[in-house]
């Protein structure tokens, strides 16, 4: 579902981005803003799109989850993790650091976005990894 809103006092487009293959936004705030060509997806915690449940007890499972988030995500705004810029990571341990990049590489194509891994004392809902995105869509 796209919401088409003109930005005051600018020559932009702002597109609300929702969609229903990734979770609701639990807050108040969207899925994704597409301003122009560039889209900033909100941050994404492992839960399930149908359920709204966190998925597993695994930093492993739990991040494989917030990718799959973040890729539905991107395609509702017509683009895909090929075109993510940069992605700020907030995990609650450091120590997965290692399996982090991993993951980022099955699902982040080179060459990779800029990136920020911040360890957090918690993330909503008891997550393990919460990533947001920026991308720049041709």
């Amino acid at each position: 579902m796209f919401r088409r809103t003109q930005c005051q006092n600018a020559n932009m487009t702002k597109t609300i981005i929702q969609t229903e293959a990734a979770p609701a936004a639990i807050g108040a705030y969207s899925q994704a803003v597409k301003v122009d060509d560039t889209v900033y997806v909100s941050g994404q915690i492992p839960l399930d799109p149908v359920s709204m449940t966190l998925v597993g007890d695994e930093f492993m499972v739990q991040a494989h989850q917030v990718f799959k988030n973040l890729a539905a995500v991107a395609d509702a705004a017509g683009g895909s993790l090929a075109d993510a810029v940069k992605l700020t990571v907030y995990v609650t341990d450091l120590g997965n650091f290692q399996q982090l990049n991993e993951i980022m590489g099955e699902y982040c194509v080179e060459p990779y976005p800029a990136r920020a891994a911040i360890q957090v004392s918690a993330l909503p809902k008891g997550a393990l990894v919460e990533i947001d995105a920026v991308l720049c869509l041709d």
